[in-house]
């Protein structure tokens, strides 16, 4: 071998050495680092939705529409403002605690209760789902369409269906997404593996979900 191919391999060596090193270093899973990229990524499309949204509400000349007009319920008799949307989020929000206990159980391999409180944050996602699917129909059938409003500025339908819609599809992927993981958990797929950090990658997925709820809310129905 020549004194130039063993210079070359000794330069290799130190190259894959080094990225070792530093690879080691960060201690983080392939898994998670890609849930955050990805979520990073999400970030950027939910910010562009919310700061187009505010931009139109901000320069329309049509008056925008007061929340607690749209999304009021009648209930025996009496019109109660957000009613519907208060519960919803409360659900989200509690979901997020069944998560993060979840997460907490997977470092005990406690596979009962992982997959128990997983099914139990799903059945609270499609319960937020099922409720927004109300409050379309409630709304549809008022009038509004991503085209037009009766309640004032046209824009307001094509805003809300399609953030409001674009977040539920991320809440109705998530619902799929944990109760395929619990049912996994139940099966011991991630005994065989000894990789419990599935759980805690799907809770950064849902948090996530939760996350992007308080903005929607803060935007579409309290202000």
């Amino acid at each position: 071998m020549s004194e130039q191919a063993i210079k070359t391999g000794g330069h290799l060596q130190s190259i894959v050495h080094d990225w070792s090193d530093q690879k080691q270093a960060f201690h983080v899973p392939w898994g998670k680092l890609m849930m955050w990229i990805f979520l990073i990524s999400d970030t950027f499309i939910f910010s562009c939705f919310l700061v187009g949204y505010m931009s139109v509400r901000m320069t329309t000349t049509d008056p925008w529409p007061y929340p607690s007009e749209v999304f009021a319920l009648n209930l025996f008799g009496h019109t109660v403002p957000l009613i519907l949307i208060a519960i919803m989020t409360f659900i989200l929000i509690t979901s997020s605690g069944t998560m993060a206990l979840a997460v907490r159980y997977a470092h005990f391999r406690d596979k009962k209760k992982i997959a128990l409180l997983m099914y139990i944050t799903a059945l609270f996602g499609a319960s937020f789902v099922g409720m927004q699917a109300f409050e379309w129909t409630k709304l549809i059938g008022e009038g509004v369409r991503p085209w037009g409003n009766p309640f004032g500025a046209p824009q307001f339908g094509s805003a809300f269906f399609m953030i409001t819609g674009f977040h539920g599809l991320h809440v109705s992927v998530g619902v799929l997404y944990l109760s395929i993981v619990a049912t996994k958990v139940l099966n011991g797929v991630y005994d065989k593996k000894n990789n419990y950090d599935i759980i805690e990658i799907t809770g950064l997925y849902w948090h996530f979900v939760d996350l992007v709820w308080v903005f929607i809310f803060a935007f579409f129905y309290l202000w």
